[in-house]
């Protein structure tokens, strides 16, 4: 399946699969709570295409992260068989790839195909199937060095985005939460948290539900603890800070509180195939979100499929 277009019901089996997989890498993180979408802050928690050189969107970058975990590869490069070969290098025989999908919608059949990462129904959608390698797989490809950025200047970057975001974030008191009524955010004083990291991906998971405001991107925030609008929101906020992170070259780790969510969204997960596919398009919604907030000098991102 190197490019396929799919049918409406081919399009149903891809929902389950990339699913099952998910379902099962979070199965697989056991009683360390560890999820698909956790990872070091290397070059390879972020997911670039070798061809474009630009980063995986929305559900893909979350079952790529899936492949990546389920196979120990070192490298987030990525490529389909055909952008291997025009690189000059070669897929091992016997490689098992990882599928990903890519919508095209069409306003009507006389305009041109308009990239989408999400499943709209307004207009015609035409999903593509594509099957593609990591770097780890394939012979005659030297990964690129790492990148130059040091902590301290990971750290800097961090803040200076956080900052761009123009949400109100208030210090103090020993928990972090988001409240909607007074639009704020509240966050333990820095010198509570584990490292700097940890600050960050917490501040950002917090600020990731301020997106969702009303006045922001008016997403459901009403949903109480152990409800299914809830477990979503939770799963789109914690899908969209890995996602920041990885651009922002910081690791996440495990949480405590992850413990009270597994249950609630493996439920959603099983009961519903596209859930996972809405979260993580909510969350590339709100990742755009924040990077439009930037400057420019703050972060480089690119998007691909």
């Amino acid at each position: 399946m190197e490019d396929e277009i799919m049918a409406p019901q081919q399009r149903s089996d891809i929902y389950s699969r990339i699913t099952a997989d998910i379902i099962a890498a979070i199965e697989a993180g056991g009683s360390e709570f560890r999820m698909p979408w956790h990872h070091d802050g290397s070059d390879a928690s972020r997911p670039i295409n070798v061809a474009s050189n630009k980063a995986y969107r929305g559900v893909n970058i979350l079952a790529l992260w899936a492949a990546a975990t389920r196979a120990g590869y070192p490298g987030g490069i990525w490529g389909t068989y055909q952008q291997w070969r025009a690189k000059g290098a070669q897929v091992r025989r016997g490689e098992s790839g990882t599928t990903i999908v890519f919508w095209k919608t069409r306003q009507n059949p006389r305009e041109p195909e308009q990239d989408s990462d999400r499943d709209d129904r307004r207009h015609p959608v035409f999903a593509r199937a594509y099957t593609v390698f990591n770097s780890a797989q394939v012979d005659g490809y030297t990964l690129p060095g790492p990148a130059a950025l040091n902590d301290e200047e990971r750290i800097e970057r961090a803040e200076l985005f956080c900052a761009n975001l123009g949400v109100e974030i208030r210090h103090g008191g020993a928990s972090a939460y988001y409240t909607p009524t007074q639009d704020f955010v509240q966050i333990p004083e820095f010198q509570c948290f584990r490292d700097a990291t940890s600050y960050y991906a917490v501040l950002l998971h917090e600020c990731g539900h301020a997106s969702g405001a009303k006045h922001r991107l008016d997403r459901d925030l009403s949903g109480r603890f152990g409800s299914e609008a809830y477990a979503m929101e939770e799963c789109v906020v914690e899908l969209l800070s890995a996602m920041i992170c990885g651009d922002l070259g910081l690791s996440v780790e495990p949480r405590p509180d992850h413990a009270g969510y597994i249950a609630s969204w493996l439920k959603v997960l099983r009961d519903d195939p596209r859930a996972i596919f809405t979260a993580a398009s909510k969350a590339q919604e709100a990742a755009d979100w924040m990077h439009a907030q930037q400057s420019g000098a703050a972060t480089e991102y690119h998007a691909a499929a």
